[in-house]
């Protein structure tokens, strides 16, 4: 499968409910499910390149495998919220809740396994880590990309500085340039690779006559964001470390060597406690790998299907 379908699910909220976007790769009816969770201004085709390669390893395993990549809510193809304090990772990890017991309904799954990305790391932990949500089946493997319990406050502020910024473009190479000015800390790209992960990014600006473009994401995600406070950051700390340490899934840390958000220091810890995470870490790369490379396929492919 080249290209993913897109469906929806209706999610409750506090105005009553709304529609979350996601794109499926590979055997909608296999019982072996993976779920990947994107980042805080990102949507779910940052996975494409990962989703292929998982249905092209797994095409010979019984019964293939589901990779189901959601447009957390007010990015991507899903809806915007009317209350920006909606936006906030409990409310979405309601949201995935609500989308595996939509997608537990439509074929049973017996195996599932998550890989969140930096947010999406975030949102697995809150739902691995407390057993009695109503999951289909527990995780069986957790890939936590570049996120842990102790986040870095001066990569919260850097990561606050711009977000909410919109901004209009007139192509899409022109935003993909402007993205990749807050972004080198991805690691290396091929401008085909980086304009391929653009694409997704950018939708026509409303209303626009001229062919204008803006970033996908409702520009509101940046109100509960810049709430935090370094104090709250650490009151989140203490709440975090618990959750990770209630994770029985089998899990995998994976760092951009370089990451500011993500500190050597608290990778290793993750490697002591808890579910005692493997760790890899790659060379060049800040927050956060964006699981293209070759290496970094290998090491998410060779854990979860292993």
């Amino acid at each position: 499968m080249t290209e993913p379908s897109l469906n929806y699910v209706n999610c409750p909220d506090a105005e009553g409910s709304h529609r979350m976007a996601y794109w499926q790769w590979g055997q909608p009816d296999s019982p072996h499910v993976v779920l990947c969770v994107h980042g805080l201004t990102r949507q779910g085709r940052d996975f494409d390149a990962l989703a292929q390669a998982l249905c092209a390893q797994a095409a010979q395993q019984p019964g293939g495998i589901r990779v189901v990549c959601p447009d957390v809510v007010g990015r991507g193809e899903s809806d915007w919220l009317t209350d920006p304090m909606g936006y906030q990772v409990p409310a979405y990890a309601a949201d995935m809740l609500v989308l595996l017991a939509h997608l537990h309904a439509q074929s049973p799954i017996t195996a599932l396994d998550w890989v969140g990305t930096s947010m999406g790391g975030l949102i697995g932990m809150v739902v691995c880590g407390q057993p009695g949500l109503p999951l289909p089946v527990p995780v069986r493997k957790l890939v936590l990309n570049d996120v842990g319990p102790t986040l870095q406050w001066q990569a919260i502020a850097r990561i606050g500085a711009y977000l909410g910024a919109a901004g209009h473009f007139s192509s899409v190479q022109e935003a993909a340039d402007a993205m990749w000015v807050i972004s080198e800390s991805f690691g290396p790209h091929t401008p085909a690779q980086w304009l391929a992960l653009s694409h997704p990014m950018v939708k026509p600006a409303s209303g626009a006559a001229d062919g204008k473009f803006r970033l996908h994401y409702d520009p509101a995600i940046a109100v509960p964001f810049k709430l935090a406070t370094e104090a709250s950051a650490q009151q989140d700390e203490k709440m975090l470390w618990p959750l990770y340490d209630n994770i029985t899934a089998a899990t995998l840390v994976v760092r951009g060597a370089q990451s500011d958000l993500l500190s050597q220091e608290t990778a290793q810890a993750m490697t002591q406690r808890g579910p005692q995470a493997a760790l890899v870490a790659f060379d060049g790369v800040g927050h956060a790998p964006t699981l293209i490379a070759q290496d970094q396929l290998a090491a998410v492919t060779g854990f979860l299907l292993a």
